[in-house]
């Protein structure tokens, strides 16, 4: 059985107080005891942020990429290993800056990993900086007279571009978002979770309370996720912020539809590749 404690490397966060990466975290580890499948099962790989921290506060297969980089990390390892359980974490500014075009293709292909976006408005680790999800008029270090340009929504891109399990959390409801974590592992093919965070440091804006007023749960509203244009709406819903699922279908995983159905790590080492070193003769 899975356990806190198996879990735990012994380095304690080192995230500022009050910062939603906490409660993702927990949320995470929470739905990884839930699911009680054993914790070496996992590999997870992560962008550059605050987020990518917790590979060293999480206790699996971790490997802390280059920024923007998780996604072709964790499509690799799924594709070398199928068996594994592959699940890919990033920030905004990590997913949907340096990392969108990785964000648009590996939807597009539909492989089996899960991708937990920290979504807090701002590029904390490097203090501050609007990000492509800023608000309109958002001032930072740099947009002293505030953003210009509209901010990324990722949750409407996340269903026009063909992602199978679309979501969102709140870092302020981590047994919720836990549970939509272990709905996103358990779907077969790719599991996109948006999850909105405050900067408590360099976000004064989006803070818990101005969330709590606004984010309301999906599935209390009688949605239907298996509406695409119906999960679009709620996608551009003014005013509010849904959370839960808004888009689930069931599709051919990318791994499927591959040749080679033996995972790479079980192939032989060995190979004779005297006939293909004839062929260039």
């Amino acid at each position: 059985m899975t356990s806190q404690q198996q879990m735990n490397t012994g380095v304690f966060p080192t995230w500022c107080p009050g910062c939603g990466d906490f409660s993702i975290l927990a949320a995470l580890k929470n739905a990884l005891i839930k699911l009680d499948r054993p914790i070496e099962q996992y590999a997870i790989a992560y962008g550059i942020g605050c987020h990518g921290h917790m590979a060293n506060f999480l206790n699996a297969y971790n490997f802390e990429g280059l920024h923007g980089r998780p996604l072709p990390v964790a499509e690799g390892i799924k594709l070398a290993n199928r068996d594994l359980n592959v699940i890919a974490v990033s920030g905004d500014g990590d997913a949907y800056g340096e990392g969108i075009a990785h964000f648009m293709h590996v939807m597009r292909r539909n492989i089996d990993i899960t991708y937990i976006v920290h979504n807090n408005m701002v590029y904390g680790l490097t203090t501050g900086q609007a990000s492509p999800t800023s608000p309109k008029g958002f001032r930072s270090k740099s947009t002293p007279e505030g953003v210009i340009e509209h901010p990324v929504n990722p949750v409407a891109l996340a269903i026009t571009q063909g992602a199978t399990f679309v979501a969102r959390g709140f870092a302020g409801d981590p047994a919720h978002l836990a549970e939509l974590i272990i709905k996103g592992i358990e779907h077969r093919g790719f599991t996109f979770i948006d999850v909105l965070q405050p900067c408590v440091t360099f976000n004064k804006a989006n803070t818990y309370q101005w969330y709590r007023e606004r984010v309301y749960k999906l599935d209390e509203k009688g949605h239907n996720a298996s509406d695409r244009m119906e999960a679009l709406k709620k996608a551009f819903e003014p005013d509010k912020l849904p959370i839960g699922i808004f888009y689930q279908e069931e599709a051919k995983t990318y791994e499927e539809q591959t040749p080679t159905q033996t995972p790479l790590v079980k192939e032989p080492l060995e190979t004779d590749i005297k006939e293909l070193m004839e062929s260039f003769k």
